[in-house]
């Protein structure tokens, strides 16, 4: 028959060893070397337009990169201007644009690229008469997302 301190001790035991494991099991798995067909990825209604959510996980050498595509109505902003610490790149398929880099408006088309640098003031809006499309791409380099959770 068990006494109530081997019982405490198993309980302990238990609690202990589930926390440990715990955090390893919810980890995304590293992404690698991978396909992201445009056909496959399905479009979702926003207010201002759609996005494709193409991915977003960690890989071998950041804590997360992320992928996915806005198409933007005329006169759309998906966002007010602002900041955070990871940078991203924007890469203009369709449509007209203008994006705010170091403070000022910038007007670009199809196949511009936009940089937008970690904690700088940032936004976009479509200034054409037709939809614009647009990839982002951007990342956590590692410790990153450690930090955002102190913010």
């Amino acid at each position: 028959m068990l006494a109530k301190r081997d019982s405490l001790v198993a309980l302990l035991t238990m609690c202990a060893t589930l926390a440990i494991v715990t955090p390893g099991q919810s980890e995304k798995p590293l992404m690698g070397s991978s396909i992201f067909d445009w056909t496959a990825i399905e479009a979702k209604p926003t207010k201002v337009g759609s996005t494709r959510k193409f991915f977003q996980a960690p890989t071998a050498t950041l804590d997360e990169l992320e992928c996915h595509v806005t198409t933007l109505n005329p006169g759309e902003t998906p966002h007010p201007p602002h900041k955070h610490p990871d940078e991203e790149v924007i890469i203009v398929k369709e449509g007209t644009v203008e994006a705010m880099v170091n403070g000022q408006m910038k007007r670009v088309g199809p196949g511009s690229v936009i940089f937008q640098a970690s904690n700088q003031m940032h936004t976009i809006r479509n200034v054409g008469q037709t939809a614009a499309v647009y990839h982002v791409i951007k990342w956590n380099s590692p410790g990153m997302l450690k930090d955002k959770t102190k913010q």
